[in-house]
């Protein structure tokens, strides 16, 4: 029965999931006097504010409300695939740093010091350079903003898929604000508070706060440690807007927050999927305590197959909370310097430190030996401190409206890691003992010791980072074709990195990057209003993510930038006066020099320096190549929306993606060093769709209304590994919200009561899986989280 009524809701989703160049009515907007039609949309895409529909970008937008009705908490939350062009997911299986990919641009692994991501994400118009915190609790959100396709004029380098614009709700000057608290299954529990207060001096004060929190949806055995997929995040801000005179606005903010989170659980899905002989305990300590030949480990009895989601765990092993601690100060400045120039000034200083604690992998993830030690206990501490200063002159004159500045980024971030091995096994694996945190005499990398005051560091880096940069874009209205405009634009950019690994296995290594490069990316982009409500754009764009080396090598491997060209036609249609949205877009896109990751584990085991093997020690290294040739993306993007009644608004959004990396010279050392190896683009389903329904019933009498949402998201299968053909599974995720709203207390206050429920049918998938271990015990895998509901009271006042 929950099958055929998932399948149901799935086919009615899907048969309106044709999929969104926006999502215009996710996002706040006036509303038309007649309550009919589709609102008019504003973005900031171009740094200026203009109608969404006559935005010649391929833009995706959720507003406040959406992110309410889909009780989106964080940026992964996302993952479902509310926008079917975006991609979020985990880098391994860690909520404390995110993969965030859009049109195919997904990096594998850009959670280093000296390495980028390929799509930027920007706070109120200030980049974040690192991936470690992006999963910190959202503030009072006015609008996500999707870029889709290169963004390297405007916003610049690690724009090569586009940019995720997060714009916050500004001071009013009015007293006012809302406050809600929430509880559901897990143990879940959030709260949030949003203070404006009047005027005074011309200053107006906003505070926000933020509560959230989750127990573990997968339960550790062992006592005193965090399960699996847990969170604690809190965090704050406070923001002033000064206008002492017309013309000039001055925006100060300063935030701060913590994440605790523990990584979702890594399972075995299947054992021995190559049917090899299984050796016995008995051969094993004949062979060295290792498997012969040709020959798998035996399963532990205390370890299970597991195909499904596990809600505990077979295996307890320590796991701590890692900690995400994020602040920033920023400085927005706005002076109207003349009837047709307004100039800018964005200053920013943000950092983030991030306390790694992940013991996802548990035995799931090693073979079995006897009186041997398992369970990967992966620790990191990784800080970074960032100041960002972007100066903009923005306006217009006859025909011609233009954006010039100047930006300046520089970044320093440091991290040490460690890997030791939480567990052991006795002789036949009935039984294990937990390793003792506390190491007392010398530590080596035989003893792997890992409590902060004995841990083994495998790892060190450190790297820091310069950007400069000039850009200009205009528009060009000819006076003799007021329906034909032409952008064009064109950033340079010299970005400057020097780093050092200075420590791999334990030794002192004096591994640098010395990198530099400049960098100029143009756009055209050339639109045609065909009538009031039909317009039509081809364009012209390239992009690029910096190079710079891998600090998980054993020699700080360096790599060179990739860059993307790419076309675009599209064509956004406001049909049926306003009460249909239809916005289509197809593109193109060339990536040269794509940075490809090769994970590989150091056999020969030599530790840096040295002529002789460890046979205690072998080195998990991943090392980095830029792909031969041209990687090809091809793309469609369509999104429906549709107000068929005055109270009734139907959605739908469908992308498809197709890609094709080059085969690529395994750049590991070994029997495969050269061998051009196949790759694949990770998170990147070849189809993906949303839909969603959104109905209110206004009460006779009163301002209340009942508010009824519900959306669901398909996703094809694929890949979440480069060097791996082993795919994830497809996926139907569900979410719904049931509100009573606007019911007047007293006054102007007014309350919601809500009910709300994430992935609603309990829907089951592999997002990350892995063969890579199928010799030696089977595939693990990560899944979604199960089904969460709760409940929740707003006030506003």
């Amino acid at each position: 029965m929950q099958y055929r009524v998932r399948r149901t809701l799935q086919l009615l989703l899907g048969g309106i999931a044709l999929s969104a160049v926006a999502s215009p009515l996710l996002a706040e907007a006036p509303v038309a006097d007649d309550g009919q039609n589709l609102a008019d949309i504003v973005v900031t895409a171009t740094k200026r504010e203009t109608n969404l529909q006559k935005t010649p970008i391929s833009i995706s937008v959720l507003g406040s409300e959406a992110l309410a009705d889909r009780h989106v908490q964080s940026l992964l939350n996302l993952s479902d695939g509310s926008i079917p062009s975006l991609r979020v997911a985990t880098f391994e299986a860690r909520q404390s740093a995110l993969t965030v990919g859009i049109r195919g641009i997904v990096p594998f692994d850009q959670n280093q010091t000296a390495r980028e991501p390929g799509v930027g994400v920007y706070i109120d118009g200030v980049y974040l350079g690192r991936t470690q915190g992006l999963n910190a609790a959202l503030y009072d959100v006015e609008r996500i903003e999707v870029l889709k396709g290169p963004q390297g004029t405007l916003f610049g380098r690690n724009t090569e898929g586009g940019a995720v614009s997060i714009v916050t709700k500004a001071p009013t000057g009015e007293w006012g604000g809302s406050a809600s608290a929430g509880f559901g299954n897990y143990g879940s529990y959030d709260g949030q508070l949003h203070a404006n207060f009047p005027t005074i001096a011309g200053f107006s004060f906003k505070v926000d706060g933020v509560l959230q929190h989750q127990d573990p949806t997968t339960k550790n055995p062992l006592a005193g440690q965090i399960g699996w997929n847990a969170y604690n995040r809190v965090g704050g801000r406070v923001s002033a807007r000064w206008q002492p005179f017309d013309g000039f606005t001055a925006d100060f903010s300063f935030d701060k927050a913590k994440d605790e989170n523990t990584p979702f659980f890594s399972q075995l899905v299947n054992y021995n999927p190559n049917n090899l002989p299984v050796a016995t305990v008995a051969q094993m300590l004949a062979n060295n305590n290792a498997v012969p030949k040709g020959m798998i480990a035996p399963l532990p009895p205390l370890v299970g197959v597991h195909p499904e989601r596990q809600d505990v765990a077979d295996v307890g092993v320590p796991q701590q909370w890692s900690v995400d601690r994020t602040s920033g100060e920023q400085a927005t400045l706005k002076y109207e310097a003349a009837p047709w120039v307004e100039l800018r000034s964005i200053s920013a200083w943000r950092k983030v430190s991030t306390n790694q604690w992940d013991n996802s992998g548990g035995p799931e993830r090693v073979p079995f030996a006897p009186n041997g030690s398992f369970s990967r206990y992966s620790l990191s501490d990784l800080h970074q401190s960032q100041f960002s200063q972007e100066l903009q002159a923005v306006g217009s004159l006859p025909q011609l409206d233009y954006v010039v500045g100047l930006y300046y980024f520089t970044e320093q971030a440091r991290e040490s890691a460690a890997t030791p091995s939480s567990n052991r096994w006795n002789a036949d694996g009935t039984a294990y003992t937990i390793l003792p945190s506390q190491v007392f005499g010398p530590i080596s990398s035989s003893n792997q010791g890992w409590d902060y005051n004995s841990r083994f560091l495998q790892r060190g880096s450190y790297a820091k980072a310069h950007s400069y940069a000039v850009f200009g874009q205009a528009t060009y209205t000819p006076l003799f074709a007021d329906t034909l405009h032409l952008t064009v634009g064109g950033r340079y950019t010299r970005d400057k990195r020097r780093g050092t690994l200075y420590l791999v296995s334990g030794v002192a290594t004096d591994w640098t990057l010395d990198y530099r490069k400049n960098r100029f990316d143009p756009m055209v982009t050339l639109a045609f209003e065909a009538s009031d409500n039909i317009n039509l754009y081809a364009k012209y764009s390239t992009g690029y993510r910096a190079g710079g080396a891998n600090d998980r090598s054993s020699n700080f491997q360096a790599f060179g930038p990739e860059s993307v060209k790419a076309y675009e036609i599209g064509a956004k249609m406001d049909l049926l006066e306003h009460r249909v949205r239809l916005n289509v877009a197809g593109y193109i896109m060339d990536r040269t020099n794509t940075q490809i990751d090769f994970d590989n584990v150091d056999t020969t085991q030599f530790l840096p320096g040295t002529t002789i093997p460890n046979p205690t020690f072998n080195l998990h290294t991943e090392n980095t190549a830029n792909a031969p040739g041209t990687s090809k993306i091809r793309g469609v993007e369509v999104e429906l929306t549709a107000r068929p009644l005055q109270n009734l608004t139907l959605g739908a959004s469908y992308a498809y993606t197709y890609t094709h990396v080059p085969p690529t010279a395994n750049p590991n050392p070994g029997p495969t060093f050269g061998v051009l190896t196949r790759v694949y683009t990770v998170f990147t389903p070849k189809n993906a769709a949303t839909g969603y329904i959104d109905y209110e019933i206004p009460l006779t009498g009163s301002d209340a209304k009942i508010r009824f949402h519900i959306d669901g998201s398909y996703a094809d299968a694929q890949y979440s590994f480069q060097a791996e053909s082993v795919k994830t599974d497809p996926s139907f995720v569900a979410n719904a919200s049931l509100a009573l709203a606007g019911l007047r207390l007293a006054g102007t206050t007014q309350a919601t009561l809500s009910i709300w429920t994430r992935n609603l049918f309990n829907e089951e998938h592999i997002y990350r899986r892995s063969a890579a271990n199928a010799a030696v015990l089977g595939d693990y895998a990560n899944f979604n989280p199960p089904r969460t509901f709760g409940g929740t009271l707003g006030i506003n006042f």
